[in-house]
């Protein structure tokens, strides 16, 4: 049915506009009381064997939604009903910004792929902790907040942008991200050098602790697929030393060549941050090394070309305690959650692994002690 209604109404809308219009929709439906719990029946049964625990959080399972949809906090219970266990909102800014000239969101539906150049486009963070304040909940469901710099801002003024978005947000956040590795704010990549992050994450932690006292926010930072080795290594190292709680791998990718794009060559070629099914090696071989390295010192959330529950599982072995996605939603739709979940609690039932959390890595430290 999604496939049909893809194929006839959005395929053909543009991309920007299909978005808002779903999104309106799922907002709709979130608010009419009894249509929201018969959706959420549909959509989101819970697997107990699924549950999970990350992050000091208890979550109805690991599958999660990328920041990038709900940059504004604008429809986290509609998403909630559609079965996400946690929703990423974001990225939010300091201070609000339209984001890049239009067009900037394109499909590539050939490789089942997006690239978008958005810009951080939000309300924010002052509209954003706001509306999280007046928040009031319908379905549980854990809440992290993405946060970037404003792009207007130069990159010594950098840590003042994310601490003001810290002291806004933190206090409404299950847990707070640093995104320091979209492509689409000039310079943005380079605070991702350890000596630009140490400084960055400290003050971030600094804020967080300073604005809400009654617990810990965990913090974490997200990373873009396009490091070397040697750099997800020392951003693995620095996270370990600052006491974070966690690395998302991976971002956005700025990479064409050796993807094994089908997509006509001129969309390929427009500027932007790549996500979606090509992304899938490189996310999954990042994140493989990053456990390698931290092992169960932090939280790992694998995202980066999720499209299956064979994806969600693999990254779970991979050493991942968090699954996200976001491009595949594009293409899968409401029933996506749903069949990741489903698909999740028989892959585990049929392994050796009493529990997720018995999954986590194991594929990783298999390879490492053959």
């Amino acid at each position: 049915m999604y496939q049909l209604l893809f194929d006839l109404i959005f395929r053909r809308m543009d991309p920007e506009k299909a978005h808002y219009l779903a999104f309106a929709w799922i907002r709709r439906v979130a608010r009419v009381p009894v249509l929201r719990t018969f959706v959420a029946a549909v959509l989101a049964p819970r697997h107990t064997a699924l549950r999970t625990e990350a992050l000091g959080l208890r979550m109805h399972g690991p599958f999660g939604l990328a920041a990038g949809f709900d940059k504004n906090a604008a429809g986290i219970d509609g998403l909630a009903m559609l079965g996400f266990d946690h929703v990423e909102i974001g990225t939010v800014t300091a201070e609000p910004q339209p984001g890049n000239p239009k067009k900037r969101l394109f499909r590539l539906v050939e490789d089942r792929a997006l690239i978008n150049r958005m810009g951080f486009n939000n309300d924010g963070s002052a509209a954003v902790a706001a509306r999280l304040a007046a928040r009031e909940a319908v379905f549980r469901t854990t809440v992290g907040v993405n946060i970037g710099k404003t792009k207007i801002v130069p990159e010594e003024e950098a840590v003042a942008d994310y601490v003001a978005s810290t002291e806004r947000l933190a206090r409404h956040a299950d847990y707070l991200v640093v995104n320091v590795s979209s492509p689409n704010t000039p310079g943005l990549r380079n605070l991702q050098a350890v000596d630009h992050l140490r400084p960055l994450l400290t003050a971030v932690r600094e804020a967080a602790d300073r604005t809400v006292t009654d617990r810990r926010v965990p913090l974490l930072v997200k990373i873009a697929p396009d490091l070397a080795d040697e750099d997800v290594d020392a951003v693995a190292d620095l996270a370990v030393e600052l006491g974070l709680d966690g690395i998302i791998a991976t971002n956005t990718t700025i990479a064409r060549e050796g993807l094994g794009l089908a997509a006509d060559p001129a969309l390929t070629a427009e500027t932007g941050g790549l996500s979606g099914a090509p992304l899938k090696a490189r996310s999954l071989e990042v994140l493989r090394r990053l456990y390698a390295r931290v092992g169960d010192r932090l939280t790992l959330v694998g995202v980066g070309g999720v499209e299956t529950a064979d994806d969600a599982w693999e990254r779970i072995l991979a050493g991942a305690t968090l699954v996200q996605g976001y491009s595949a939603f594009i293409y899968r739709g409401p029933f996506w959650c749903r069949e990741i979940h489903r698909g999740l609690a028989e892959r585990l039932a049929a392994s050796p692994y009493a529990t997720l959390a018995e999954a986590v890595g194991a594929e990783t430290r298999k390879q490492a002690a053959a």
